[in-house]
C-alpha cells in the first residue's frame, strides 16, 4: 500500500517572497537559494534524525495571535545565542524559552507574522 514516508517540506505564503527569504536566510541562517527555499538533509552529523508533523486544535494560540495556519519549527544548536541575535538584529522575539524533556524551544516572529519556533534539541 502506498503511504506518506517522512516530511517533503514546510511551505508558507509570502507578500513578498524575496525579502521574507532574505529575512530567513539572515536572521536564521538556512541556505536559502534562488528559489527562494532551502534544503535541509537529516542524516547531517549531530542533527536531529527526523522532522515532526503534527495537528493541534483549531483554538490554540500555541502558533501565536492571529489566524495563521501554520508554524514553522527549525532545530537549532545554540538556542541562546541565535535569540540574542535575533533581539540585536530588532526581531519580534518571545521572551519566553520553555525546556522540557523534548529540548529547549524559543519563538521569533517573522516580518509577515508567521511565528517560527526554534528548537534545540536535548544534549545526549
Amino acid at each position: 500500500m502506498a503511504r506518506v514516508t517522512g516530511i517533503g517540506g514546510i511551505f508558507l505564503r509570502a507578500r513578498d517572497r524575496a525579502a521574507l527569504a532574505a529575512w530567513y536566510r539572515d536572521q536564521l541562517g538556512p541556505p536559502v537559494q534562488a528559489w527562494h527555499g532551502a534544503v535541509f538533509p537529516l542524516a547531517e552529523a549531530g542533527a536531529q534524525q527526523f522532522a515532526l508533523w503534527s495537528l493541534f486544535a483549531p483554538d490554540t494560540d500555541y502558533f501565536g495571535p492571529g489566524d495563521k495556519a501554520c508554524m514553522v519549527n527549525f532545530a537549532v544548536d545554540d538556542l541562546d545565542a541565535l535569540l540574542a541575535r535575533l533581539r540585536a538584529a530588532g526581531c519580534a522575539v518571545d521572551e519566553r524559552v520553555q525546556e522540557d524533556e523534548n529540548g529547549r524551544f524559543g519563538w521569533v516572529t517573522d516580518p509577515e507574522g508567521n511565528r517560527v519556533e526554534l528548537w534545540q534539541p536535548p544534549r545526549p
